[in-house]
């Protein structure tokens, strides 16, 4: 695994705990020594046990060395970070040096895998990197089998997928990598073309992101009309041709996938001259959901400046510390310049979020964060904040007054409760 940040890193453990020897390695030497003393680098669920059982076994290390993980492996999958440039289009140079690197430490024939989230005809460019820079005449084959992860789910989806894609050029590739994934039995594996695969993943992520946005505009039309978006998305989700996943309405979605891949995909689109009229839609209305949000705000409680509001998650969704285009972020960030003071709570994300905020409050439980507000803002649903206590919340709140931009808690409990409650679509 050459990269160990969320992708390669999980993905990396999950192989060593199915028996695999697994190589992780990374040009972050402090990460690779943290990983070496069984210290996680990312907060995700059961990674911890993973990491310390697969050193334990000996079937997972971790090293700065390139040329010893390259030798010494017979697969080598690329889990570099992808970030999109000025203009959305990925930027492929960590991709791009690592293919050299390859090339300048391949000893005998080797699979490589983009395992990255990367364009189409990336696979392309890498075959051509490697010729261009390799020191010997050793064979190789480029593979695409992009990932389908969910942060805060990740180790499950590895080991439970619902499908495995494998892009592949020829039957010794192919044979190599069923053999890789053949703990799998009961798992769909889709053997498409390298392109094919290529286009899976940004492909998958721009609907799932169409879906989040189709919600929040059903949200919106509903608090105009003054209809019940929870009700009509219920029922639309029931089409099974539909299905209910992703048709949550709320303060949009962030984290380092959806806003990078769809705007990667927009870029793929401009490339071939076909309209991406669809994508700026699914962007607009996304970046749409935090303003009307941050305008319930600023609406209801009048003037923001000296207000002291608690903001609980920052995490751009439950279950990871990752705060990467997290709306709170961007709700924190605005309340912020209208003179609001902040208490912040997170259960796994508030030192992440202390390297972008450091002249706010942060609690270390969310009752001590809302402590003396004039208003509690939701952003992430974590299962704690399902579980409030009303009548303690009561006693803590300077005004009983809720912002929920996840529909997390019920309104007509909070009201019965005596609380002035927003929710998201009514």
């Amino acid at each position: 695994m050459i990269g160990t940040g969320y992708v390669g890193l999980t993905t990396g453990v999950c192989f060593a705990h199915l028996g695999h020897h697994v190589i992780c390695q990374d040009i972050d030497e402090k990460k690779i020594q943290k990983l070496k003393n069984n210290e996680n680098v990312i907060y995700e669920p059961d990674l911890d046990a993973f990491i310390h059982n697969g050193l334990k076994s000996g079937n997972l290390e971790f090293t700065h060395d390139m040329a010893k993980a390259v030798q010494q492996s017979d697969i080598i999958f690329i889990c570099v970070n992808t970030p999109p440039k000025p203009d959305g289009h990925a930027d492929l140079k960590y991709v791009e040096q690592v293919a050299r690197d390859i090339a300048k430490h391949m000893n005998g024939y080797k699979v490589i895998i983009d395992k990255s989230t990367v364009p189409i005809r990336t696979a392309e460019k890498v075959k051509e990197t490697i010729n261009k820079y390799s020191k010997g005449d050793f064979k190789f084959d480029i593979v695409s089998n992009p990932e389908f992860l969910r942060e805060g789910h990740a180790v499950y989806d590895i080991l439970h997928p619902n499908r495995i894609v494998i892009g592949v050029e020829n039957a010794r590739s192919r044979d190599m990598m069923l053999e890789l994934y053949t703990s799998f039995q009961n798992t769909p594996i889709k053997i498409t073309s390298i392109k094919s695969a290529e286009l899976i993943k940004h492909g998958a992520n721009t609907f799932l992101a169409t879906k989040i946005s189709f919600a929040n505009l059903i949200a919106e039309v509903c608090e105009s009309a003054g209809a019940n978006a929870k009700e009509v998305l219920e029922a639309i989700g029931l089409d099974e041709r539909i299905g209910k996943y992703f048709l949550n309405p709320g303060i949009g979605f962030g984290g380092s996938c959806f806003p990078k891949d769809i705007k990667a995909f927009k870029k793929t689109l401009e490339i071939f001259g076909i309209n991406h009229s669809l994508i700026d839609s699914i962007e607009d209305i996304n970046n749409r959901a935090v303003d009307r949000f941050i305008k319930k705000i600023e609406k209801e409680l009048w003037v923001l400046d000296g207000k002291r509001i608690a903001v609980l998650g920052l995490a751009f969704k439950p279950n990871t510390d990752d705060i990467r285009n997290s709306p709170a972020i961007k709700i924190i960030d605005a309340l912020k310049k209208e003179g609001a003071k902040i208490c912040a709570h997170d259960p796994k994300a508030m030192e992440k979020a202390k390297e972008i905020f450091n002249d706010i409050d942060y609690a270390d439980n969310f009752y001590e964060c809302v402590r003396g507000c004039d208003a509690l803002v939701l952003c992430t649903e974590w299962d704690e904040y399902k579980k409030i206590d009303f009548n303690e919340l009561k006693k803590l709140l300077i005004t009983p007054i809720i912002f929920d931009g996840r529909n997390i808690i019920d309104k007509k409990i909070a009201s019965d409760n005596g609380f002035v409650y927003f929710g998201i679509g009514g």
